[in-house]
C-alpha cells in the first residue's frame, strides 16, 4: 500500500452502525453502543481515513434504573449525526423504549439529557432531514420485529424543525415487502439532493445482505430503489448501513459496516459518484473495494482510536466501556498510575455477562496480544480479579484469594448455554498477589491466555475461540468483585494495560 492509497477496514473493530458527517474541514462519525456506558462514541478524522476517539455524546443510559445491569444487546441501536442551526443533533432508537434525541453546540458537548421524541416497542434507526430549501423537517425510521411484529418497512414522519416532536401520526413511505427479494430493510440515511429525497438504508441482514439506495421527488414518495453495494465476487460479505459524505473539494464517500463475526461491526470506506440516471455508484461499480486511493484531502499522521492505558491517576481512557451504568466507587482515583477497581460484592459473582462493573473494550479485528499486569490487593475469601474476552460465551484469567489466605492463579470460562463459570485450569500459586496476564487473539479471534507469575510466562487451558454477543462483538474487560456480603471487600489494581500486533 503506497502513501496515497488507504486499506479496509479503516476502523479495524466493532464501530457498529456508523453514521458519519463533515462540519467545515472536519469529519465525525458516531455509533451504536448498546447497553455500554458511556454511550454513543464521538470519533473526529481529517482524512476519512484516520479516526480518533474524542468522547462520548451520552454518559448513563436512562431510564438509570433499567440500565443499572447489563443489557448487551438494548440500549442504542443505529445513530444518526447531524449538523443544523450551529448544533450537533444525534437520533437514535431503543428498541424497547422508542426514537431519542439530543443535541449540542459542540461535538465535546455539552450534550442535552435524552428527549423521547417518539415512545414505543420496535421504533428504530431514525434519521432526520431538515431541508434548507423549504424549512421543512422530517423523519425516518425503521421497525425491529422482535419488539413491533412489524419489519422491512420505512415510516416518515414531518417533525418540528426545533426536533421535539413529530406532526403526524407517520407514513410507511417504503414498503420492501413490495420490492421482489427484499427482506429486512433498516438502518435509513435521509439526504436531499439533486432535487430529489434520498434514502440510503440496507437490506438482506447483516451478514449477506447488500446497500439500497431510494430516491423520490416528494418525502412521502413513491420511491423507486437500486442495490448500490453488494458482496458480488469479493470477501467483504454484506457491506450493509452508514452514511454518505461530501468533501470540500466534491468528492463523494460512503462509510458502512461489515459484520465480521466475533471482531462485531468493522467500519468500510467507500469512493462514491453519480451515474448519468443520478443514481449513486459505490466501491468499484457496486462492489466493496479493498484498497483504493486516499481522499483528496490535505495528508494527516496515521490516526487510530487508542487501546493501550496507564491510568494515570486511576483515570482510565475514552476507549473504555462499562456494561451498565456505573455507580460511585467501582474505579478510584488516586495519585499513582493503575486501574484501582472495587472488588464489587455480587451475589453473580459466578457468571461476568451478569456484572455491571465490568470495564471493557472492542476486541481488536486483527491479530494481537493483550497484555496488563495485576495486583490483588483485597483480603476478602473469594475476592477475584482478572482478564476477560467477554461475550456470549467468555473466559478470563487473573488472580483470586483463598479461605486459607493465600492468592492463585486462576482460569474460568463459561459456555454460551451455561449459567455459571468453570475452571479452564488448575489453580496455581501466585506469591504476593501479582500477575502478569496476557491473552494473544489468533486468525478467527482464537484466544490463547497465559500467565507470568514471577517464574516465566506459561500457556494456560485451552485455545477458546471467542463469540459474539447477539448485536455486539466479542469485548475484552477487567473487573474485580467478590461474593455477595457485608462491607468493602477491597479493590484490584490494573497497571500497563497494552495491546500490541502479532
Amino acid at each position: 500500500m503506497s502513501a496515497d492509497t488507504y486499506r479496509n477496514p479503516v476502523l479495524n473493530a466493532d464501530w457498529s452502525d456508523p453514521d458519519v458527517i463533515r462540519v467545515g474541514d472536519d469529519f465525525y462519525l458516531t455509533a451504536s453502543s448498546f447497553g455500554r456506558a458511556p454511550g454513543l462514541p464521538l470519533l473526529h478524522s481529517r482524512d476519512l481515513v484516520g479516526w480518533t476517539l474524542v468522547g462520548h455524546a451520552l454518559q448513563r443510559l436512562e431510564p438509570a434504573d433499567r440500565f443499572a445491569e447489563p443489557r448487551h444487546d438494548c440500549g442504542v441501536w443505529a445513530p444518526s449525526l447531524r449538523h443544523h442551526d450551529d448544533r450537533f443533533w444525534i437520533f437514535w432508537g431503543d428498541p424497547d423504549q422508542g426514537i431519542f434525541q439530543i443535541n449540542a453546540p459542540g461535538i465535546r458537548g455539552p450534550w442535552t439529557r435524552p428527549h423521547l421524541l417518539k415512545p414505543g416497542k420496535g421504533l428504530i434507526d431514525p434519521c432526520p432531514l431538515w431541508d434548507e430549501e423549504t424549512g421543512e423537517a422530517y423523519l425516518v425510521h425503521a421497525w425491529a420485529k422482535s419488539r413491533s411484529g412489524v419489519k422491512n418497512r420505512l415510516t416518515g414522519h414531518r417533525m418540528h424543525p426545533d426536533g421535539t416532536s413529530l406532526l403526524d401520526e407517520g407514513k410507511v413511505i417504503v414498503d420492501a415487502d413490495r420490492i421482489p427479494g427484499w427482506f429486512t430493510l433498516e438502518g435509513p440515511k435521509l439526504y436531499r439532493h439533486d432535487g430529489w429525497f434520498w434514502i440510503f438504508a440496507p437490506a438482506g441482514s447483516v451478514e449477506t445482505g447488500w446497500q439500497g439506495a431510494f430516491r423520490s421527488r416528494g418525502f412521502f414518495g413513491p420511491y423507486e430503489e437500486k442495490v448500490v453495494l453488494e458482496q458480488k465476487d469479493t470477501d467483504v460479505n454484506g457491506p450493509h448501513q452508514g452514511g454518505w459524505v461530501r468533501t470540500p473539494a466534491g468528492e463523494d464517500w460512503f462509510l458502512h459496516f461489515q459484520q465480521r463475526g466475533p471482531y462485531g461491526r468493522v467500519v468500510h470506506l467507500q469512493p462514491m459518484r453519480w451515474d448519468d440516471d443520478g443514481w449513486p455508484v459505490l466501491g468499484d461499480d457496486g462492489a466493496p473495494v479493498t484498497e483504493h486511493r486516499r481522499p483528496d484531502l490535505p495528508p494527516q499522521p496515521p490516526a487510530a482510536p487508542a487501546t493501550d492505558d496507564d491510568f494515570p491517576g486511576g483515570r482510565y481512557g475514552r476507549q473504555w466501556q462499562w456494561t451498565a451504568n456505573p455507580q460511585d466507587g467501582w474505579a478510584t482515583q488516586h495519585s499513582g498510575d493503575g486501574l484501582r477497581l472495587a472488588c464489587v460484592r455480587s451475589a453473580d459473582a459466578h457468571d461476568l455477562r451478569r456484572l455491571a462493573g465490568v470495564l471493557t473494550q472492542r476486541l481488536p479485528g486483527m491479530p494481537c496480544a493483550v497484555e496488563v499486569e495485576l495486583r490483588l490487593e483485597s483480603e476478602e475469601p473469594g475476592a477475584r480479579a482478572g482478564l476477560a474476552v467477554l461475550g456470549d460465551a467468555y473466559r478470563w484469567i487473573g488472580l483470586q484469594r483463598g479461605a486459607d489466605g493465600s492468592v492463585h492463579l486462576v482460569h474460568r470460562f463459561a459456555e454460551a448455554v451455561a449459567d455459571r463459570e468453570r475452571d479452564a485450569a488448575h489453580a496455581c500459586p501466585a506469591p504476593g498477589g501479582r500477575a502478569r496476564l496476557r491473552v494473544e487473539i489468533g486468525a478467527g479471534a482464537r484466544c490463547r491466555f497465559s500467565y507470568d507469575v514471577g517464574d516465566g510466562p506459561r500457556e494456560a487451558g485451552q485455545v477458546f475461540a471467542a463469540t459474539p454477543w447477539r448485536w455486539v462483538g466479542a469485548l475484552l474487560g477487567l473487573f474485580a468483585l467478590a461474593p455477595a456480603g457485608e462491607g468493602h471487600a477491597g479493590t484490584a489494581t490494573f497497571t500497563q494495560f497494552r495491546i500490541r500486533a502479532l
